[in-house]
């Protein structure tokens, strides 16, 4: 992988030493440039070159499925990761009595669709994080009953950084016939992820992460069994087969998991994503990962021979692109302050001091970070 290359599509990092890329990510040069067209062309003819926009719009979704290994016909273009949980939260058949196992440091993207499901008799039954930051696979098991509707849980736990072993959580779900949500915004764009393989139903990730796209724009993944068990609660003239025929009031869903798409969709922010997915797949998902994690694992390295504490865990299949850390010597808010004074760009959550470095990122700035600590 030729990080020298790829930093010339990111312009940030020629004043920052970028490490948020789990806050929010930067704008490759591509994402930009298909955006800038984009507004450039509407401004200039108006919706003269709609067909086109369709086209790459199309195309974009055949980029998104391919980064999960799955179908075009199987995504839909959201807002945000909150939007596709709810789709999933909102469409289920629930019955008094039902839950929903997840976390109890889920982001709460991935908290508040599934309470506001109380009123309908649904409770939720949290599995809670150890005191080394890390999600027992078997307190997931043990949480599961004769009751359990949905197991919904991130890719990435978003403070501390642990990655759930989805295939495992997958195979329980099927074994158990319990739908399997994802929310994958912290992993996907930086680690693999094959959706068929983990046994996922619903997946809901926003771009503007690690997938390097702007805010407002997301990816929401339905399996192709699934989808039906989806009554579609939010619908336009755009969910429907004859979406062009105004005047014929036809109300049949599509076929697909367009059928979630109400209305006009964000062109602008697709046209963004479309840069940032063709360039994430050019490189490679797999090198990505190798690459990030390298850098994490040289991170984790130097905090720790600085005497700073990792809550992170590191172990194989458990580590991500996030790093989360504290010292026992120097206040939090302290030493992330001196950082961000050095343009080095980390984040705070939680009381600890969050890195999260990309594709883009080098041995050489983690060195720069360890070097400005107190």
């Amino acid at each position: 992988m030729d990080v020298k290359q790829i930093r010339k599509e990111f312009p940030v990092t020629k004043k920052y030493t970028y490490l948020d890329n789990a806050g929010i990510g930067p704008l490759s040069r591509r994402a930009v440039s298909y955006m800038n067209e984009f507004i450039e062309d509407m401004g200039r003819h108006g919706g003269i070159n709609e067909e086109r926009w369709v086209k790459d719009i199309d195309e974009t979704r055949s980029l998104a499925g391919q980064l999960l290994n799955a179908s075009a016909a199987e995504i839909a273009f959201t807002k945000n990761t909150s939007e596709g949980i709810s789709f999933v939260a909102n469409g289920l058949d629930w019955t008094m009595g039902d839950n929903v196992v997840i976390t109890n440091v889920e982001f709460p993207a991935n908290v508040y669709p599934w309470m506001n499901l109380r009123e309908r008799g649904v409770k939720i039954k949290y599995v809670w994080e150890d005191k080394r930051g890390r999600i027992p696979f078997a307190d997931i098991e043990k949480a599961v009953d004769s009751r359990t509707k949905v197991v919904s849980i991130s890719f990435v736990e978003f403070s501390s950084g642990f990655r759930n072993d989805l295939r495992r959580i997958g195979r329980l779900c099927r074994d158990r016939d319990v739908v399997f949500v994802v929310d994958a915004i912290q992993g996907l764009g930086a680690l693999s992820l094959d959706v068929g393989k983990a046994g996922i139903d619903f997946l809901s990730a926003d771009g503007h992460k690690w997938l390097l796209s702007p805010e407002g724009v997301g990816i929401f993944y339905a399996r192709e069994g699934s989808m039906e068990r989806l009554v579609v609660r939010e619908v336009g003239w755009a969910s429907v087969v004859n979406k062009e025929d105004y005047l014929d009031y036809d109300f049949v869903l599509r076929p697909d998991a367009s059928r979630f798409e109400c209305g006009s969709p964000n062109t602008l922010g697709i046209y963004g994503l479309k840069g940032s997915l063709e360039l994430i797949l050019e490189v490679g998902i797999q090198e990505i990962e190798k690459w990030v994690l390298e850098l994490t694992d040289h991170l984790v390295s130097g905090l720790e021979e600085r005497g700073y504490r990792v809550f992170s865990s590191r172990k194989g299949g458990e580590k991500s692109g996030i790093v989360s850390f504290r010292s026992e010597r120097h206040n939090t808010a302290l030493v992330h302050d001196c950082l961000i004074r050095q343009g080095i760009i980390v984040s705070l959550r939680e009381g600890r001091v969050r890195a999260a470095p990309h594709f883009y990122n080098t041995h050489k700035e983690i060195d720069a970070l360890l070097k400005h600590l107190p």
